[in-house]
């Protein structure tokens, strides 16, 4: 569905996107992650046709974005971060009026506006004022927007923005059950959503790509696949030096809590398991133990231990 292939876009001196080549198969959920100033906005317009890229090329349903446009625009659903809607206008007009400037006849306009009000749960609100809804409606509009003319491929940069907890998770459910009919490209920090929504993971930084696989293969790989939580009293100098030397700790990170307790995040290779040698060493020193357990890794993991800068 998506073909990227060795994508550039510079501004003057800064190259906001360097040489990235990837593929998103028809029918795929995939994340587009990455930190903020990482390119992942820059890439999804070059993606859209609203930016050309400096060099490099693209194909959405085998249109090629900057040479057949027009085409290729027609197979693309795109929901930009900030949506631009006309608050002066309600609902279903505002809908009406995007189908027919996306080139649907009277007949199938008013049927597709139906159907995406239907599909976006914004039968209640169809005839109220854009500029009177929450962010959250405000949201779904812009999604019915996007598929309004039956687009092959949505492409969503941060649909979850601005929204609460309730919200997100609504706004989850919809992307789930879209992915059943279409192919979605989604860019978004919120990582536990990803992790809820998504067949694959594209992790971007720098302008280049770090990471493209399955949530749990990009987990499994990890040279940090996890951390381990210890609560012991001790002096942290002496404990965090004794904590590195045991096979598979990384490092020691100290918290100090009350009547002398410390609190150590360990973090661990891939596939160690340190727990029983952190209580030998505990018993081993006559430190007091309270707690210990681990936490198993994530995304967010994935995330950090890639675009880090330390």
């Amino acid at each position: 569905m998506i073909e990227a292939s060795h994508l550039t876009k510079r501004y003057a001196r800064h190259e906001a996107v360097r040489d990235i080549s990837f593929t998103v198969s028809q029918g795929e959920i995939v994340g587009f992650l990455g930190p903020n100033g990482a390119g992942k906005t820059t890439t999804l317009r070059m993606l859209t046709g609203y930016l050309p890229p400096t060099s490099g090329s693209a194909k959405v349903a085998g249109f090629d974005v900057f040479r057949q446009s027009v085409e290729a625009r027609r197979k693309i659903g795109y929901m930009p971060e900030n949506v631009p809607l006309y608050g002066e206008m309600r609902v279903r007009e505002y809908l009406r009026y995007r189908a027919q400037l996306k080139g649907l006849s009277n007949g199938d306009a008013r049927r597709r506006v139906g159907e995406v009000i239907d599909t976006c749960g914004l039968d209640s609100v169809r005839r109220k004022m854009i500029k009177t809804l929450s962010k959250g409606y405000r949201q779904r509009v812009g999604l019915a927007d996007a598929l309004v003319h039956e687009p092959e491929l949505l492409i969503l940069d941060e649909p979850t923005n601005g929204l609460d907890p309730n919200q997100i998770r609504q706004i989850r459910e919809l992307i789930k059950q879209l992915g059943t009919n279409h192919t979605v490209l989604i860019s978004t920090h919120i990582l536990p959503e990803v992790e809820m929504t998504c067949n694959r993971v594209i992790i971007i930084d720098g302008g280049k790509i770090r990471a493209a696989d399955t949530p749990a293969n990009l987990i499994g790989r990890m040279r940090s696949a996890g951390r381990v939580q210890v609560e012991i009293q001790a002096d942290p100098e002496v404990a965090s030096a004794a904590l590195c030397r045991i096979e598979g700790i990384r490092r020691a990170t100290p918290e100090p809590l009350d009547d002398g307790w410390v609190k150590f995040s360990l973090l661990v290779e891939s596939g160690a398991d340190v727990r029983e040698p952190v209580g030998q060493l505990a018993s081993q020193y006559g430190w007091p133990l309270r707690s210990l357990f681990r936490h198993d890794a994530t995304l967010e993991d994935v995330f950090v231990e890639l675009t880090r800068r330390d």
